[in-house]
């Protein structure tokens, strides 16, 4: 597929829009991704710190892996695509609907000032119990627990950052409250996703059985770019704003 030149999107203030972003987002604002050389994931074995086992096995290491992953958070901005689709959800509010689901977990959108926010692959500044059977709810949180894992206070199970892991399911909840969205949307807008990792990657597919239009922006075509009607090639933070440009 050719990339198209950026120009507004003619999207209406009543419309409803559903935007899905990934990694690439994050990227821009200083965020190591899962294939970035020399970033923070090619310093550990993804089987030992991102999977249920691999916390079993050792949760000290998993939570120095975290640790470090949210001091990285932390010292991170939101960069421009980040403000252009909390701009947008603001052009909406008054008479449209909009859903952002991201599955980038460091919270910036949110800081950005988006607000109807799913994080469909959990959230690395939460804690939880790794314990389902224990009351205590997720919590915020921003300490980093490099000297050792910190145990839950009502059951004494190890506490475990609030994400999803490989071999881990979704939210079930928020997985239909996305379908739902999509399947009733006027607009898709995919940024910064690699349209490999599922189910995530195929929620265009839900689009394209509507007919709607399906916008996506990335540096590189991704596995599904198939799937879209318009396809702009380069970074968000630059193209977005020229999309967006009737919402800023």
């Amino acid at each position: 597929m050719i990339s198209d030149t950026p120009r507004p999107l003619n999207i209406a203030p009543d419309a409803s829009v559903v935007v899905v972003t990934g990694a690439g987002v994050s990227a821009e604002s200083g965020i190591a991704t899962f294939r970035d050389k020399g970033g923070v994931w090619e310093q550990y074995d993804l089987e030992r710190v991102a999977t249920p086992e691999g916390f079993a096995a050792d949760p000290d290491l998993v939570w120095r892996f975290y640790s470090e992953r949210r001091e990285q958070v932390l010292r991170c901005d939101p960069n421009p695509a980040h403000r252009a689709l909390a701009a947008l959800e603001r052009f909406l509010q008054a008479r449209g609907r909009f859903l952002l689901v991201t599955q980038n977990v460091d919270g910036l959108h949110q800081r950005a000032g988006s607000r109807e926010v799913l994080p469909i692959h959990g959230s690395l500044l939460r804690t939880r119990c790794s314990n389902d059977g224990c009351p205590t709810r997720p919590v915020d949180d921003e300490r980093s627990y490099k000297n050792g894992a910190p145990r839950c206070p009502e059951c004494g199970s190890w506490l475990r950052p609030d994400v999803v892991w490989f071999g881990e399911y979704l939210d079930p909840e928020m997985e239909r409250q996305a379908r739902l969205a999509i399947a009733d949307c006027d607009w898709f807008l995919a940024v910064g996703t690699s349209g490999v990792v599922h189910p995530v990657a195929g929620y265009v597919e839900i689009a394209a059985d509507m007919g709607v239009p399906r916008v996506l922006v990335n540096l590189e075509p991704p596995a599904n770019v198939r799937a879209f009607t318009s396809f702009y090639q380069g970074k968000a933070g630059e193209v977005l704003p020229v999309l967006l440009s009737f919402a800023l």
